[in-house]
């Protein structure tokens, strides 16, 4: 009986590697890229907050946050964080990282911020300044919605 079960671990032990190795090959094959289908429809939607955002349109800006933050924050305390005495100017998108897994991807938005009623010299003087919002947007179902930021 020893020598049965001696043969039977004999036999699964050598072939372990090679399971672990097709596990590992099979792993590491999965994309953490987004097809260029994926990459423009991302840009597009962010472009596309972005535009409301800048219009001042938070209402229509909510309609990007993701179905779960919709089902727990209303409309009304969204729009309550945003402020009246900044305008931004979208310059750019940059996609920087794709978690396939988890589905959600990194953005970096360019913005040019102002204040619309610049208080000091120094505030005139400088004027529009430059700063990068880091962003995550989650796909779901084939769309792309806006995440919270944790």
């Amino acid at each position: 009986m020893l020598k049965s079960i001696v043969r039977r671990y004999s036999a699964f032990s050598s072939l372990l590697p090679i399971a672990v190795l097709a596990l590992l090959a099979t792993a590491c094959s999965a994309p953490d890229e987004l097809t260029p289908e994926q990459a423009s429809a991302l840009d597009q939607r962010v472009r596309e907050r972005w535009q409301t955002l800048m219009a001042r349109d938070f209402d229509a800006a909510y309609e990007y946050e993701s179905p779960n933050y919709r089902g727990v924050f209303s409309k009304s305390l969204y729009k309550k964080q945003f402020s009246y005495g900044v305008e931004w100017e979208l310059t750019g998108v940059d996609i920087i990282h794709y978690d396939a897994p988890a589905a959600v991807a990194s953005v970096v938005a360019r913005v040019m911020t102002r204040s619309t009623k610049p208080t000091s010299a120094a505030s005139k003087a400088i004027g529009a300044m430059p700063i990068n919002i880091r962003e995550k947007w989650i796909l779901i179902d084939g769309e792309w919605w806006h995440s919270v930021n944790f």
